[in-house]
Parts: C-alpha cells; structure tokens; sequence
C-alpha cells in the first residue's frame, strides 16, 4: 500500500469505528439524556454524536468508548439546561403573588368533613406526584426549589452556584414556591385528588 493509501484507510477503519460504537450505545445514550433533558433528549444525542466524531481520534482505548460518549452527553446536557436557564420561561408575577394554597384550600373546602383540611390535601400527594408537580415548572424557578429545599443548600450557596445576585435568588425561591402551591392545586384537579375517598 502506498503512503498515500495510507490516511484514507486509517480514516475509513476510523469512520466504521465510531459508527460501530455510535450504533451500539445510542439506545442507552438516548435513555440517559431522556433522564437528563427531557423533551430535548434527541437534540442533544445528536450533540453528542457529532462532537465525539470530531473528537473520535482523542479515543486511544475502544472499550473506554461507552463511558467517553456518557462525558460527552451529560456536558451536551449541563449545556442546554445553562441555555435554557439564560431565557426565563414568561411568568405573569402578578398572577402567581397573588396565589394562596392555604386561602384556596379554605374558599374551595374540598374535604367539607375534614378536621385538618390542608393536612389532608397534603396528603393526596405521593412521592411521584411532587415530582410530577415540580417538572412542571420553568427550570429558573425548579432548580433553586430542589437544590434549597431538597438538597439542603443554603441560599447563598445556590446563588454562587447559579451566578445570580442574593436578592435575584430569593425572589426567584419565592415565586418558585409560589408557582409550586399553583401547580399542586392544579395538578390535584387534573388528577381527581380533590374528591372524597381519593386520599392515599
């Protein structure tokens, strides 16, 4: 073979490596980034995929493939969700200051028997409905929410974390709170939790 064959075939043997270990890994690819991003897990596999393409000669050890692809995607993800951050979902502030769960509870009265109403609306929710409730709001306010109030850090820490003023975090905190009792409430309409008998 001529030294001139040479490169084309070591990028040809290349292509078909990386084509290999694309196909291979890219159920689990998608499974980790639905997990990560959501809705945007598509965009951001093929993120991944075309970075580790340009990058697939850095790879010296092929069995070391399926965890490099893994780096690769969760910083494609860390990327998307700091993008996402940077454009605040439209939240009309009145709207949401304005919202009492413990004033709508005690207007709507949906458990007219109860000796401890908010207790028992409380407890209509598992484990996967707050989960649910909290995936429902725009990640500027979920993310302080669950990195304060289900992870322990203070606030201060959080707004050095996120790059944001002490005073941006705690009014994003309390509209976040605000915006969580909204989604509860609505969620329990959704879902058929404001009835007699639905208690769990």
């Amino acid at each position: 073979m001529t030294s001139e064959g040479q490169p084309a075939a070591a990028g040809a043997s290349a292509r078909s490596g990386f084509h290999a270990l694309a196909e291979r890994e890219l159920p689990r690819l998608y499974r980790v980034a639905r997990k990560l991003v959501g809705e945007e897990a598509e965009d951001a596999v093929q993120d991944t995929l075309l970075k580790a393409y340009r990058a697939y000669a850095s790879l010296k050890d092929e069995t070391a493939g399926p965890a490099w692809l893994t780096s690769i995607l969760v910083n494609a993800c860390r990327d998307r969700e700091r993008a996402r951050a940077r454009r605040p979902e439209p939240v009309d502030p009145a709207d949401v200051d304005d919202f009492s769960l413990y004033r709508k509870i005690a207007d709507e009265d949906p458990f007219p028997y109860s000796d401890s109403l908010h207790l028992d609306f409380l407890h209509q929710f598992g484990r996967e409905d707050v989960h649910a409730v909290l995936a429902r709001l725009p990640a500027l306010y979920r993310t302080p929410l669950v990195l304060v109030h289900m992870t322990g850090y203070h606030v201060k820490e959080v707004a050095h974390v996120l790059g944001v003023p002490l005073g941006t975090m705690l009014a994003r905190l309390h509209r976040g709170r605000k915006l969580f009792e909204r989604e509860l409430w609505a969620y329990a309409e959704e879902h058929g939790l404001l009835r007699e008998g639905a208690r769990r």
